[in-house]
């Protein structure tokens, strides 16, 4: 199956979005409320409807992006949040997407990949850091297979993606996830590491 922009606006269209919390993930959250520098530069890849860019927009984050395969889920925020700039939801690849951003949010997105593509997501998201960017978020922690999405992993999978370009500064069970997603999440926080 390939997971197109098509596919995803079908799946908006028909109300198939079991991942959608309809809220902000609380361990997002807690990270964001804990950040006092509003100015930051936010960019959420694959947020969907993306309760957690309503969330920045609402508490003073006004330089957070969103980029999404799906218009429709990116009419939703707008819908939700009028007054959210159209110029900082972008309907695009995030393959192709290009920018700087302060901090990176993950949320259900690289779950939403097809396994094959993980290496090329990790080599493309350190392209789109400031110097000392931060990805944090959350990842599953459940035993990846062919069914998905969303697909699982692991602690020592994730390492291995992740650990040439990124310090990885945390990556623990998540305490405070929903209680559907609870013990299958990790919560991660990385910092691009610095090229000489």
């Amino acid at each position: 199956m390939e997971l197109t922009s098509t596919y995803w606006n079908n799946c908006y269209a028909e109300g198939s979005t079991g991942w959608d919390l309809k809220e902000v993930s609380p361990p997002i959250k807690a990270y964001l409320d804990q950040l006092e520098n509003k100015d930051l530069k936010i960019l959420i890849p694959g947020g969907g409807y993306s309760h957690e860019a309503q969330y920045c927009w609402e508490e003073g984050f006004k330089n957070v992006y969103v980029v999404d395969f799906s218009q429709l889920a990116l009419e939703n925020l707008k819908q939700r949040v009028p007054d959210f700039p159209s110029s900082q939801l972008i309907q695009e690849d995030f393959f192709k997407f290009d920018g700087q951003f302060d901090v990176i949010i993950e949320q259900t997105f690289f779950c939403a990949l097809q396994p094959d593509l993980r290496p090329a997501y990790v080599a493309h998201m350190r392209t789109l850091f400031k110097p000392k960017g931060k990805l944090v978020g959350l990842l599953f922690n459940f035993p990846l297979t062919e069914k998905g999405p969303p697909y699982g992993g692991s602690v020592a999978e994730y390492e291995n993606l992740f650990s040439k370009h990124f310090d990885i500064q945390k990556m623990e069970t998540s305490y405070n996830s929903v209680a559907a997603r609870a013990d299958k999440e990790l919560f991660v926080k990385m910092v691009k590491k610095q090229t000489n």
